[in-house]
């Protein structure tokens, strides 16, 4: 489950998308993403405490990559069973993105 847990956030995704383009810097993603050092820098960590990126010193700088490609059809799967479920999931009372009133606990009494 970490591993799923460690997908869902919306900029580590985004992270592992643009990675899986090629290996880059820290700087050209913050300039790609529009996001700031330290938050590039914070998430990709947690991709490579997980075992989902690599970084290749060379100089000052350091080149981040995907270590495992497995990861890349893991995605592709998800995107293939998400359209198939159609809606379901994204409106699920549990997991979904459907808003909930604030304070209010998912899959909670209304």
């Amino acid at each position: 489950m970490a591993l799923f847990r460690s997908l869902a956030d919306s900029t580590r995704l985004a992270i592992v998308r643009r990675l899986a383009a090629g290996e880059t810097r820290v700087v050209d993603m913050t300039a790609e993403l529009g996001l700031a050092q330290s938050t590039v820098s914070a998430h990709l960590a947690c991709l490579r405490d997980c075992g989902l990126v690599s970084g290749r010193p060379e100089g000052r700088q350091v080149f981040y990559a995907l270590s495992r490609p497995e990861l890349l059809d893991l995605l592709q799967a998800a995107e293939t069973l998400l359209a198939a479920t159609g809606s379901a999931v994204a409106l699920c009372e549990n997991y979904g993105t459907a808003a909930r009133p604030a304070g209010a606990p998912a899959g909670g009494v209304r």
